[in-house]
């Protein structure tokens, strides 16, 4: 985490939010202070991707799955998705 900074701004260091662990976090997300973007961990592997190469259903989904772990603010105004978009 410490040589981790945000694709999007280049802020680091970046927060981070472990859902589920075993040897290493399998579910969690990365987050950045800065910009409010958040990169969604899946299977033990960070979804580092800048916003043009997200999608948003995929990531929804993710959010919509781990939304009372993530903090208010990710859920509500979160960048490039949240759950508060408009639809």
């Amino acid at each position: 985490m410490d040589i981790l900074a945000c694709p999007m701004c280049r802020h680091y260091p970046l927060d981070l939010f472990a859902f589920r662990e075993g040897d290493e976090i399998d579910e969690g997300a990365i987050v950045c202070s800065n910009c409010k973007r958040w990169y969604p961990i899946i299977e033990a592997i960070p979804h580092m991707l800048p916003d043009e190469l997200r999608k948003a259903d995929e990531d929804l989904s993710f959010m919509e799955r781990w939304k009372e772990k993530l903090p208010k603010e990710i859920v509500e105004k979160g960048k490039p998705f949240n759950l508060v978009m408009e639809k």
